[in-house]
């Protein structure tokens, strides 16, 4: 299996669980003489075998991303190296979107807002930054179809 596959999978199982989850929630309590819509000891036994799944493949794939070396660097630090960026750009975009708010004033004598920082070169460290994430995520993805899941 490749690492992309497991990857597919696991986003499957999440689904999968939390659907589980919800079900058994729908079916924990009925009135009286009736029955549950689905069988809360059949969908505990699903629930723990998804569970049981998910967990062998976040192993495998963790124990992928630590021994795959690409370029220098673990697949780890790579998504860890994206994570901080994406982070980065929120935080400088949200930056940009607040020094850039339009200050109205009804009156010349009203209090005028100036930007303390330089939004422009804030706007171009925050276009370099999603070319850097676009830059590792296609790294990372060509490499999740070539790699082969370790099985722990």
């Amino acid at each position: 299996m490749k690492l992309a596959e497991a990857l597919q999978e696991r986003a499957d199982l999440n689904k999968k669980i939390s659907d589980l989850r919800g079900r058994l929630n729908q079916n924990s309590l009925v009135q009286e003489g009736e029955t549950p819509n689905e069988n809360p000891i059949v969908l505990m036994q699903e629930l723990e075998k998804a569970i049981a799944r998910l967990q062998q493949l976040i192993k495998d794939i963790n124990l992928t991303n630590c021994a795959t070396i690409v370029e220098g660097r673990s697949l780890t630090q790579i998504i860890a190296e994206k994570e901080g960026a994406i982070m980065r750009l929120s935080a400088y975009r949200a930056l940009a979107d607040s020094a850039s708010a339009i200050n109205y004033r009804a009156r010349g004598s009203e209090i005028k807002m100036i930007a303390t920082i330089n939004v422009s070169e804030l706007q171009k460290t925050a276009d370099r930054i999603s070319k850097e994430i676009r830059t590792l995520d296609n790294l990372l993805q060509s490499t999740n179809w070539t790699v082969d899941l370790i099985e722990y």
